[in-house]
């Protein structure tokens, strides 16, 4: 469902998830935040100098990032079936609360050899909390791992369930980089 950029949604912080491995993106590097809903992930990002190309299929939420400094929208529906972005390359790849598994591999493409993927959302189980409950939007235990296995070194990774903000929810999140990164990275404070 559309975020609404007047709703309470749209203020949200950051996760602490990718606000602890936004460390890990090189200085300035271009950022896709793939949808991005209202923006919370973009706007932090380019705070941080990071040139952000916010996509979303919602024009309405991606209007709460109109006039923001570093930021850039794109409204496309990213189910279709065609990758809509080309050819084009990032230093970084953010993905939080979105799951559409046709898109994987466009999307390690779309990833610098030695970019940064900072990769949350729901996995199995959280079904018993909540939305989502529809299998297609969950992910499978260690299925970020395999995603990565072979193509990117993976930092952090961590599944299970969370409690916070007066809820509970069962999410699965990986922060990993490009073979082409200098190894080891340094690590972020937790």
């Amino acid at each position: 469902m559309p975020v609404d950029p007047t709703s309470p949604a749209a203020s949200l912080p950051p996760s602490s998830w990718i606000r602890r491995f936004a460390a890990l993106l090189a200085p300035g590097a271009p950022v896709l935040d793939l949808a991005c809903g209202s923006g919370r992930h973009a706007r932090f990002l380019a705070g941080r100098g990071h040139r952000v190309l916010a996509v979303d299929r919602d024009d309405r939420a991606l209007a709460a990032l109109g006039g923001v400094a570093g930021v850039h929208t794109l409204a496309v529906d990213l189910e279709t079936g065609n990758w809509p972005l080309g050819p084009e390359r990032f230093g970084g790849i953010v993905v939080a609360n979105y799951l559409h598994r046709p898109l994987f591999g466009a999307l390690l493409a779309a990833l610098a050899d030695d970019g940064v993927l900072l990769y949350e959302t729901f996995a199995a189980g959280n079904e018993a909390y909540g939305r989502p409950s529809n299998p297609a939007f969950l992910l499978q235990p260690g299925e970020l791992l395999a995603l990565c296995s072979g193509r990117l070194e993976v930092v952090a990774f961590e599944q299970g369930r969370v409690e916070g903000d007066g809820r509970v929810c069962v999410l699965q999140r990986i922060a990993a980089v490009g073979p082409a990164r200098h190894w080891p990275p340094a690590l972020p404070q937790a």
